[in-house]
């Protein structure tokens, strides 16, 4: 089922997502329905606050064509960044929850990562690199109530205050 998204001015992508305690059959729904979301607005990545649900519950899938699908479900992410050594990376981000807005965004070029997969089991990603590293990073960020438009830079700023201030006031 597809889920209303929260845009940009919306007071639930400010705050800081609760742990999910219990991986229950109604949250594994709702990952199912954030997915359908994510793949009807051409997304590849969720965070459950940008449908309204304060949970630290992220949903990807980098794939492009519906016959490759090949989602992961993310309860309780938490990312280590490697080492001082690891470069940053600068790439063009954007996102369901500020539609039309295109920004290039510094982010760490790799990242390590514990979560709890459908199943409840913890999993460990090492080394996490390329567009899987942005995507993780950035649907995180919005389980910490931090939006890419906050790491942009001040001409990207300055370009799309209009439209931010738009979205805001119809929120």
């Amino acid at each position: 089922m597809e889920l209303p998204l929260n845009i940009y001015g919306s007071a639930v992508l400010r705050k800081k997502a609760e742990p999910v305690e219990e991986i229950t059959p109604e949250l594994l729904e709702l990952a199912r329905d954030m997915l359908d979301t994510m793949y009807k607005a051409q997304g590849i990545g969720l965070a459950a606050p940008q449908v309204g649900k304060s949970i630290r519950l992220v949903v990807i899938d980098l794939s492009k064509e519906e016959d490759e699908r090949n989602p992961i479900i993310f309860f309780n992410p938490e990312i280590q960044f490697e080492d001082d050594d690891n470069p940053s990376e600068i790439d063009e981000e954007g996102c369901l929850s500020v539609p039309d807005i295109w920004a290039k965004i510094s982010r760490p070029s790799r990242v390590n990562l514990t979560y709890k997969n459908e199943n409840g089991e913890t999993v460990e990603m090492q080394n996490v690199s390329g567009k899987l590293s942005r995507c993780i990073q950035h649907e995180i960020d919005h389980l910490n109530g931090v939006l890419f438009t906050d790491k942009m830079s001040i001409a990207d700023k300055a370009v799309n205050m209009g439209k931010l201030k738009r979205m805001a006031k119809k929120q």
